[in-house]
């Protein structure tokens, strides 16, 4: 398998395919590259050359312990992207992967980069403060670790059974192959990184990092996103970026890459020629 070992010894799996522009692709907690398989065949098949990696402890990259932050996933994909020697990259972020996006070009540059996607991802920040008082109560990431610790296999088809798809929703006839996908690249992973991540995804503050982004972007977000609500995340980020473009998505859920591949797919691609 192809892989790359990061300044800390850690060694981290990707796919490289194609050739042309290189997309780069940053999936979301507890997932893996996988996840993105409706972009990368769809950008593939049109000349495209299509990256995406799986995060520290996720899917076929090394479970180690430690690591699992912001700031090593930021790390982490700079080092495939200079391993590969991406140049005028679009980085593409769904949910946890677009706050990797974010910080990897607050922290790394945009030198290598010409334009990014945040995708229903969680900046600026998920958690509920006195300062984020439409985030996200704390008690439910701390149930999260718990249930990750202790009921991870049921917990991982509770997640795309319910609010991940919008499958809980009435009229929505849910999707055993899609449930049964994300179940199986969940369990891929290490339940220690998945622990760890969930910190990582609902308490890194992103204000600062949003606003140091020169390139263009653009940010797509479902208003019916039950996972990372669309009030406190797309709009806010939108604000705080120098040249973004807020595209909202009326009913659309957490994972529409995957339940409205062809509506994102081709606002992607309008995007990415533009």
């Amino acid at each position: 398998m192809p892989t790359v070992v990061t300044r800390d010894g850690v060694e981290i799996f990707y796919k490289d395919w194609g050739a042309g522009r290189p997309l780069v692709f940053s999936h979301g907690w507890p997932l893996s590259s996988d996840d993105w398989d409706a972009q990368l065949m769809f950008f593939l098949q049109r000349g495209y050359r299509v990256v995406a990696h799986d995060r520290r402890g996720h899917g076929r990259s090394e479970q180690v312990a430690d690591g699992h932050d912001m700031d090593h996933y930021a790390d982490d994909l700079a080092a495939v992207v200079e391993h590969l020697d991406l140049r005028d990259a679009v980085h593409i972020g769904h949910s946890t992967g677009g706050g990797e996006v974010v910080r990897y070009l607050a922290r790394h540059g945009e030198s290598r980069a010409s334009k990014a996607v945040l995708i229903a991802a969680v900046p600026p920040l998920m958690v509920q403060t006195d300062a984020n008082p439409d985030g996200t109560p704390k008690a439910l990431f701390d149930d999260f670790q718990v249930q990750v610790a202790t009921n991870r296999a049921a917990f991982y088809r509770a997640v795309p059974e319910g609010p991940f798809y919008g499958f809980n929703r009435p009229g929505v006839d849910p999707v055993e192959g899609v449930i049964a996908n994300w179940w199986r690249q969940g369990m891929m992973g290490g339940a220690k990184a998945h622990y760890d991540g969930v910190v990582a995804f609902s308490q890194t503050d992103f204000t600062d990092d949003l606003t140091k982004i020169e390139l263009p972007v653009l940010v797509m977000h479902g208003d019916d996103d039950q996972v990372v609500p669309y009030a406190a995340a797309g709009p806010l980020s939108a604000k705080l970026l120098r040249h973004a473009t807020l595209k909202t998505y009326k009913g659309f859920p957490h994972g529409m890459p995957t339940t409205h591949a062809d509506v994102i797919n081709a606002d992607l691609l309008e995007f990415i020629q533009s």
